[in-house]
């Protein structure tokens, strides 16, 4: 089977590398040469000279010059794996058998953008690995694989990241024979079911101390590494946050208003007031900013 790969982050990466450690037949690849607006941009023309694969940079999946690479490749199949855009009608029927797409959430509910960042913002104990035949909406084609994914209290992004990556490589292997062999089964999505999450903003990464001590904790560790970190104002500054973890107050400070720095430890690290408990920031950007201060 004649597989064309568009993708151009850190999960495509790892899936096209673990197709052609598998010896799968990769015709041609779509890629990006530059990060643009993804924070765990990469560059997968590493793996095609390694292989010996033609690739092709591209900023637009849509354009003409992309019809023609498509259609010269003559591909059976096309694996979308991390690309940000929305593929037209034309490009969808290109191929005999379509394009494959991949949504880390349980579809149909959490379509749409962020996903693995608004299912640690929100707080939720469970995600899923999801590869679905693409059509014209927004990851609501027929689902090809799927597979659960928990959701620990001490993920991080970089966590939940990889543990969704461990099942995705599998998964990939085993739907790609599955096409192969003529044996693979889809399950139909309803398109009014479930949700879509927006896209998110920078104001949305902002942690404001007058959130609850879950909702900053969350919000931190759904942006940290390798995304681009949530931040705090101080003195018309913005700093990044990567790490932190949640103390009980037990009411302690109760009468202490949100963002009293509680006790300063280092440049990188300090304890401050949220709505209701601390919050340990274990690992920040540099500040200077004085135990007894209000952020």
């Amino acid at each position: 089977m004649r597989i064309l790969f568009v993708g151009c982050v850190e999960s495509s990466y790892i899936l096209l590398q673990s197709l052609l450690e598998h010896k799968k037949e990769i015709v041609g690849v779509i890629t990006k040469k530059e990060a643009g607006l993804n924070a765990d941009y990469k560059d997968l023309s590493v793996l095609c000279l390694n292989y010996g694969i033609d690739y092709k940079y591209i900023s637009n999946i849509n354009d003409e010059e992309v019809i023609r690479y498509v259609r010269e490749k003559n591909a059976d199949i096309i694996y979308c794996f991390g690309w940000s855009q929305i593929i037209k009608k034309e490009l969808l029927e290109i191929t005999p058998m379509g394009v494959i797409g991949f949504h880390p959430a349980a579809l149909p509910n959490n379509r749409g953008r962020h996903p693995i960042i608004w299912a640690l913002a929100l707080g939720l104990n469970e995600t899923a690995s999801t590869f679905f035949k693409m059509d014209e909406g927004a990851d609501t084609g027929d689902i090809v694989s799927q597979v659960k994914i928990p959701i620990c209290e001490s993920d991080y992004a970089a966590d939940l990241y990889e543990n969704i990556m461990c099942a995705a490589k599998k998964q990939v292997l085993e739907f790609t024979e599955n096409l192969e062999n003529g044996s693979c089964r889809t399950i139909s999505q309803k398109k009014q079911a479930g949700n879509t999450w927006r896209k998110r903003g920078h104001r949305d990464g902002i942690i404001d101390w007058r959130m609850g001590s879950y909702a900053i904790y969350n919000l931190i560790r759904a942006l940290s590494h390798p995304y681009i970190g949530a931040e705090f104002e101080y003195k018309e500054k913005y700093y990044k946050v990567w790490k932190s973890e949640i103390v009980k107050s037990d009411g302690k400070y109760q009468n202490i208003e949100p963002g009293r720095i509680i006790k300063k430890v280092s440049d990188h690290e300090f304890y401050v007031k949220s709505y209701d408990d601390i919050i340990h920031i274990l690992e920040c950007d540099t500040i200077d900013a004085l135990e007894g201060e209000c952020l």
